[in-house]
């Protein structure tokens, strides 16, 4: 039967037209609609005599296929071009993909001139660029424009052909193929001044090619690998640090990193590799771990580091967490809010938000002051609050039947509720923050291990801006701030650099990056996850809506979220796995958990969090 059915389709594929179907609908087939990564686009040669209009598309095509070297891309480019171009010199990547036109008549042209050279324009919406070290950035939308020149050449037969021969380096991609040809991935490196000796991981977010690198052949995990040994991103490189000694990198020849039949992983690295000692070895060998805890289908049981001499360590992966950002904390991810009455109340064990409320232990579960914002630390043991019009912050153990309220650590003076305190948020060195909006004297402050009396925060790009809210994430090198402006809200990441000595650092948020700039208004943050944020907010003209978006400002996968209205705030923890929470008007407190529909929670309550 199946040597019948593969001669039929021969007869099928020979009959040529004659089973060409001539009714039905016209449907436009893309072959690069956004997120399928399964299609493979090939390079087609110019084709002899091409004019240059036709050589112009055709190098544009062959920038979005997987073309292996881009050897097939380069034959659109003059001898001296191909030589020098460097397809991986970064990516410019627009809303649509590039507008040809042209020719461009310049003055002094003739006849002659323009028979034997011409010039091209390309044009576009630039939305977002990825430098050579793969880094993602967006950009509020910009015009584009890049000219491109040909030139007559006389080629290996001996025939005049039109080739490119002055190009930009680099590729220029539309949105839709740059998702079809890239994804984001998270390498790891371990923060810098840790207390206590601690050693935490933090996710550096870069763009690495789906399948196959066509520069280096490696595949999506070997790159990623390489991206990490090539050390950390600018924008993070001087708050983290690899445990990889300098020149370390794979061996030779190796392009690809398969998983045995144990799940064991083997990375094979130069003799520099060598040099470590037997502790670096081992986070060297968790920041492999934790990298590729994402890519492989099946999950990575364990990582062998192998140098120029033999096997060197490794690491099994149930004992990555001792690196994780929330290793110590010892709660349960209970979520925590605000009653009517002002009371701070928990939601036990919320693995799907659905414990009964109880009110948390102390004086802010009894309501000896009525409060408006809660933060509770990262380990579940205190909680910071704000009283109810935004006056004062206090901080009380969550584990002592305490009856009394301590003092305020902060107070703002500001005249109106909405200039007074933000909501607070503790980082995952134990250390809490807040913001005061006095217009008068707005202020940054941390306190150090969330007691004794803040500090302020330097935080040198605002430039007239004003922090209307903020969160932590856990690693505490970065902050996500709500920056008010001209009437506008947009999300920006910070970095928090720590100078001077461990008992009384010098802290600054510095290089500001606005992580959603299609975003003209946003109303509400969270982090979720080692490198995501839930965010809420509005196009220019669009209506409320909720997304994830990365650390490094590029559209997560996940995308956007089942639509919910008026939303006031969300919550989502550092586990994936728990339910995304938010505070809407008309529907109270509403959860959303992986696969599901949001789910009504509480009709009643404000402010909830999960613990940072």
């Amino acid at each position: 039967m199946r040597r019948s059915a593969l001669l039929g389709c021969g007869i099928v594929v020979l009959a040529g037209c004659g089973s060409m179907p001539v009714t039905g609908d016209v449907k436009a087939v893309d072959a690069s609609q956004p997120g399928d990564s399964q299609v493979q686009v090939y390079a087609v040669a110019p084709r002899e005599g091409a004019p240059p209009s036709e050589i112009v598309d055709g190098f544009l095509e062959s920038m979005t296929s997987d073309d292996p070297a881009f050897a097939t891309t380069r034959k659109y480019l003059s001898a001296d071009a191909r030589r020098t171009w460097q397809p991986g010199g970064g990516t410019t990547v627009l809303a649509q993909a590039p507008t040809r036109s042209g020719p461009l008549l310049h003055d002094g042209d003739n006849r002659a001139t323009r028979d034997r050279a011409t010039t091209y324009t390309l044009t576009g919406e630039k939305v977002a660029a990825v430098d050579a070290q793969s880094s993602y950035r967006p950009l509020a939308p910009t015009d584009y424009s890049q000219t491109l020149h040909l030139v007559l050449e006389k080629g290996a037969d001996g025939k005049q052909e039109w080739r490119i021969d002055v190009v930009p380096d680099g590729l220029v991609l539309g949105q839709s193929d740059f998702k079809r040809l890239y994804r984001s991935v998270n390498k790891y490196y371990f923060a810098t001044g840790r207390a206590n000796g601690q050693s935490t991981l933090v996710a550096d977010p870069v763009y690495v090619r789906n399948r196959t690198d066509p520069v280096t052949r490696m595949d999506t995990a070997t790159q990623t690998v390489r991206t990490l040994l090539a050390g950390p991103t600018n924008w993070l490189r001087p708050v983290v640090d690899s445990r990889f000694p300098p020149g370390t990198a794979l061996r030779k020849g190796v392009i690809a990193l398969p998983q045995d039949d144990q799940n064991v992983l083997k990375v094979p690295l130069n003799d520099k590799a060598d040099k470590a000692s037997p502790s670096a070895c081992r986070m060297m060998a968790a920041q492999v771990l934790f990298t590729l805890g994402d890519l492989t289908s099946a999950r990575v049981e364990r990582v062998e580091l192998e140098g120029g001499e033999g096997r060197l360590c490794a690491l099994d992966a149930d004992d990555a967490p001792e690196f994780s950002a929330d290793h110590g904390s010892d709660g349960d991810d209970s979520q925590y809010f605000i009653n009517d009455k002002g009371q701070v109340e928990r939601i036990p064990g919320a693995t799907d938000g659905t414990g009964t409320p109880e009110p948390v232990t102390g004086p802010l579960g009894a309501g000896v002051v009525p409060m408006s914002a809660v933060g509770v630390a990262r380990d579940e043991r205190r909680a910071a609050a704000i009283s109810s019009h935004g006056e004062h912050l206090y901080v009380s153990s969550l584990e002592t039947e305490a009856s009394e309220l301590a003092d305020p650590l902060v107070s703002s003076e500001a005249k109106k509720a909405a200039d007074r305190l933000s909501s607070p948020s503790w980082d995952g060195r134990g250390d809490l923050w807040v913001a005061d909006r006095d217009p008068a004297g707005p202020r940054l402050l941390r306190l150090t291990g969330g007691v004794g009396e803040a500090q302020e925060v330097r935080v040198p790009g605002l430039d007239g801006a004003r922090i209307e809210e903020l969160r932590m994430s856990a690693d505490g090198v970065r902050i996500a701030l709500l920056l008010t402006k001209d009437g506008r809200t947009t999300l920006n990441i910070g970095r928090v650099e720590r100078r001077g000595s461990s008992v009384a650092p010098e802290i600054s948020v510095e290089d500001l990056r606005q992580a959603a700039p299609q975003l003209t208004d946003v109303t509400a943050i969270s982090w979720s996850g080692r490198s995501r944020l839930v965010v809420v907010g509005k196009e220019e003209g669009g209506v409320q809506q909720v997304r994830y978006v990365q650390a490094d400002g590029s559209t997560s996968a996940s995308g956007s979220l089942p639509g919910v209205n008026q939303v006031q705030s969300v919550a989502a923890a550092d586990d994936e796995l728990l339910p995304l929470m938010a505070e809407t008007v008309g529907d109270g407190i509403v959860k959303l958990s992986p696969g599901d529909n949001w789910q009504t929670v509480l009709k009643q309550g404000t402010s909830l969090v999960y613990p940072g």
